[in-house]
This record gives C-alpha cells, structure tokens and sequence, in this order.
C-alpha cells in the first residue's frame, strides 16, 4: 500500500521525468514542420498538478489524487493533456476517500480513468494514448486477480503500456509511415516510469537542467503524433462552454454528448459540477449550440472551418529554451492592478516588432510565447491582472494556447473573454476591429466574425524528410503553407512568398500583410514587396512590416 504521501512524490516524480523528457516526446513527429508539443503539454499539464502538490503533506492518498485531478483538469494543455486530465480524474474517483493507495483500489483507479477518457471521446483513435492506458488497466486488473500487491499491480499496468506503446504503429499508418510510437502514448509511459520510482525505490527523479535534444544547429521541435489528425469528415470544429442550470441533474453531459454524436465526431465532453466543456466536429455548428442552449448559458464559444485551418500548430525552439527548468519552484505571487478602464486587451506573441504593433493597435500586456514556448495559465492569468480593465480580451494568436487562456477565465478577478484566435494575423484582425462604444458580448461577436474572414500564410523550413500529403519533402527545404496546411516547397525564399502570396490572393482579396522574421533582411522583404507591387498592379494594398518572429520567415495575411 501506498501512503499519500509516497502517492504526491510518485507524481511529482513522473512529472519531474517528463520534463526531462519533453523534447523526445515532441520529436516524435508526422508533421515536417518545426514545431512540437505533446511532450510540452503533457509535461506542463502534470507539472501543474506537481506545483500544486508539493505544497501539501499528510494528507490521504484520496485527497492527492483529488488534488492531482483538479490541477490537471485547470492546467490541461492539448488533447494528450486533456485526456492525461481525465485519466487522472478517473483515477481519482477510483481511490476516493481512501487512506492509502492498495491494490484493489489502484487496479480500479486505472480503470475508471480509462473509462472516463473513452467516454469523453465518442470516437476514440486506438493507436494514441487511450490504447496505451487501456491496456495498462487491462493488465493491472490481471495482476489485481493474481493476488498481486499495489507495487506489483502498477508494475504490471506499466509493462503492459509499454507493451501498447511498441503496437501503436500498428494501429496508426501515420505512425508506421514515419517510423515513430505514438507521442501521448509515450508521455504515459514516461510519466508511470517516474512514478515507479518512487513506488518502488523510494525515489523521486529530480529534473536535469540540460536541454535534452540540441543538434547544435538551432533545430525547433517538432509536432507529435498524437496530435495527428486524419482525414476532416465534418466542416467545423466547434467548441464552447455550457455554465450549467442549477435545476440540471448530473446526467445532463451523457445527454448532450448523445446528441453531439448523432450530428458530429471528435465529441470530447468534460463536465464538473458547474460547467460543461464540450467539443464537436460538425456541419451544423447552429445545431449543437441550440441543444447545447438547454443546458445552460454559453461562453467561450469557438467555431471554425477546418479544412480552411487545418493543422496549424507551430512552434519556435528558441523559445523553447528559454523556458525556466524547474517551474515547481515557482512561488510568485500574482498581483492586480486597478481596473481602471472598461476594456484591455492581452496578446500572445514573439519578436520585437510583433510586440510594438500589437501596442500600436492598443494592446495593454503582451505575454511572450507562441510555438514551442506555450504560457502557462498562470503566465496568461498574471498578464490580465496586469491590465487595467474591467474586461480583458485574450489573444492566445495560437491554438494550442487557447485552452490554457480559457483556464484563466474563472481564475482572474475581472470579466475576461478569449477570443480564439489562431494566428498572429486574426489576432490583428480581430483588435482592429475592437469598438469601444460596444458592449463586450457584442465585440466579442464582431471581433470573431472580422477574424474569421482572415487567410494566413506561412513560410518555414521542414525539419526532416518526409513524405507528407503527397509531397516529397527534404530536411532544411522551405515550405509554403495556406491555413496549416502545406501547399508547396520551394528552395528560394523571394519565389517562395511570392507564389504563396499569389495563391492566397483569391479575386476578393483587398489587403495583403506580409509579417517578415528575425532571419530576414530588409533587402529581401522589399524584394517581395517590388516583386508583388509589380504582379498585382495596384489592385491589392500591399503592406510588409518587420515582425522579429523566429521560425517563420514570413507570417502572410490575406484579407
């Protein structure tokens, strides 16, 4: 058996290791572009709950596994965080109120988590993290029927995850095609090794101070596979926030779940007492959110056309780096200025000239991240206590940003609305189209509307080969992409944004914004612009501004 105590350093443990091993998580990669994040979040997500936990002792194992399972749930960054989150929680249920971890109740724990995380997925990938922490159930209730202890039980759900990890390419072509185990999967792993540790040696794995993956050559990381998306079947990922009735049972989730999946996929449902987070794949967005609507009042409302934004996660390894090693010891109080105006605006973004144009615009707190450097809640959380305004907008200029925005909402002492916006170029869009004569509810609505109107172009380099949609791809070639997804290579960069800039530019484009990185000249940049001033004649208003990005050496918008 396991006190709660030993169970709090067992997570801080797999936390800890995780961190360690973030990096070769995220290089776990079907995607060519210089990004990753399941590892990051994964670790980040966990690493929430560590904080958390290590200002506590004494208490039961049931209390640190309802304390793990909250922080997760606040902190829970992506869909490997999320499910991560849910496990959790399942796990918690399964320990309840118990003084110590035992057998009986940790092989039930593993299996309520793993229920919880299906049940939250109506459509689960087998392949993924889910496959992965089934079969670790699955063998840990076999351990449990042969008379094994609670060591001997978690040791068997870890070989059998380990187990389900090397099967992953089996299950998934996109893994087997670029060689690689699935990355949620393989934070699982990582994360029950930390916490064998402890269970078994008494000890807790400490967090290394070296960057894990430096080639020397300044290479990002990459996006991981269990971020892998298949082929889009609905039209619009819609996601909002149901503030429950208070005359609603707890059977209201299962309900709105059941109808989600007769109109949709991808339905993810995670509800607590007050809230129901929901996501859906659908056609008819209208629909879900009528149904929705019987439930209870809706916030943070998000719809957008997938097959327009379709894979845009993007990292910048920089940033990474800057990240501090060990954010557990991290006990800085977060302070609030007066309100004193009625609207502010944070924004999520990196490079100098980013920075000032986003101040220009009339944002208040800028908070440095994006790619590979995701804020935390508690970073997002601090720059909206820092802005003197009654109601504050987020710009998270990411998607995988904005889940950690939305945590902050219930957290900060003022009326806060995140817009989902996930580029740099609807950030803009959206805090140009702000008007302070309206209400927040009614800029909110404009703001979502003006940005969703916005094409976004990228150029990057590919971080590998690879042979990805169709496209033969050479490590280092430059790689023209249209609303994340990859259009075309190319090994010049001046006909590389050019040709990008022409395809985007559909008849009813008016305005074209060329944001140009920290590893572009001005001499190129007014190439493009001479070159494109000569293509359109006038017909197109044609801005190029100096942005100071890394990773990207032009950030295009199409309006």
């Amino acid at each position: 058996m396991f006190s709660g105590n030993v169970l709090r350093d067992a997570i801080i443990s797999g936390s800890n290791y995780i961190f360690n091993e973030r990096q070769r998580i995220d290089e776990l990669n079907v995607f060519p572009v210089p990004d990753g994040d399941t590892g990051t979040n994964m670790s980040m997500s966990i690493g929430n709950a560590a904080r958390e936990l290590s200002k506590h002792s004494g208490e039961s194992a049931g209390e640190i596994a309802k304390i793990t399972a909250s922080a997760l749930l606040r902190g829970a960054r992506g869909n490997s965080g999320v499910i991560t989150s849910l496990l959790f929680r399942g796990i918690s249920k399964g320990i309840g109120n118990d003084e110590e971890v035992t057998a009986e109740n940790l092989a039930n724990a593993l299996k309520l988590g793993v229920e919880a995380a299906y049940k939250a997925v109506m459509k689960p990938t087998e392949g993924t993290i889910l496959t992965v922490a089934r079969i670790a159930a699955e063998e840990a209730k076999k351990a449990l029927d042969n008379g094994a202890d609670a060591l001997n039980v978690f040791k068997a759900a870890l070989e059998g995850a380990k187990v389900a990890l090397e099967d992953t390419p089996n299950l998934l072509p996109a893994l087997k095609k670029a060689g690689v185990v699935d990355a949620g999967g393989r934070g699982l792993v990582v994360i029950f090794e930390g916490m064998l540790s402890v269970f078994e040696n008494g000890k807790i794995i400490e967090i290394e101070n070296e960057v894990q993956i430096d080639n020397g050559e300044g290479d990002a990381t990459r996006n991981a596979a269990a971020e892998f998306e298949g082929e889009i079947t609905f039209t619009y990922c819609t996601e909002f926030i149901v503030n429950r009735k208070e005359d609603k049972s707890d059977n209201d989730a299962a309900e709105l779940r059941a109808y989600l999946e007769t109109i949709g996929d991808c339905v993810v449902v995670v509800d607590d007492e007050d809230i129901i987070k929901t996501h859906v794949h659908t056609d008819h967005p209208g629909n879900a959110l009528e149904k929705a609507l019987t439930f209870g009042q809706l916030v943070n409302l998000k719809i957008e056309n997938m097959r327009d934004q379709h894979e845009r996660t993007k990292h910048d390894s920089e940033n990474a780096k800057k990240r501090p090693v060990n954010n557990a010891d991290n006990t800085e109080t977060i302070t609030s200025v007066e309100p004193t105006e009625e609207f502010g605006f944070v924004s999520v973004c990196v490079g100098e000239g980013l920075e000032n144009l986003f101040h220009e615009l009339g944002v208040n707190t800028i908070v440095s991240g994006g790619q590979t450097m995701n804020p935390s809640t508690d970073d997002i959380l601090k720059a909206i206590e820092q802005t003197p305004a009654k109601t504050v907008f987020v710009l998270p200029n990411n998607k995988n940003i904005i889940m950690a925005a939305e945590q902050a909402v219930p957290l900060a002492s003022r009326n806060v609305i995140v817009l989902p916006t996930r580029t740099i170029p609807m950030g803009i869009s959206a805090v140009i189209s702000f008007d302070p004569d309206l209400s927040g509810e009614e800029n909110a609505i404009n703001m979502q509307n003006a940005f969703a109107n916005v094409s976004t172009g990228q150029i990057t380099f590919a971080a590998r080969d690879s042979d990805f949609d169709g496209l033969k791809i050479k490590k280092d070639d430059l790689m023209a992409m249209e609303n994340g997804k990859i259009v075309f290579t190319d090994t010049d960069l001046t006909h590389c944004a050019v040709k990008l800039c022409q395809r985007m530019c559909k008849k009813d484009v008016q305005f074209l914004t060329l944001i140009f990185g920290e590893d572009v000249d001005e001499k190129t940049a007014s190439l493009v612009q001479t070159e494109l001033d000569a293509k359109f004649g006038g017909k197109v208003e044609i801005t190029v501004i100096n942005g100071g990005q890394p990773v990207y050496y032009f950030i295009i918008s199409a309006e």
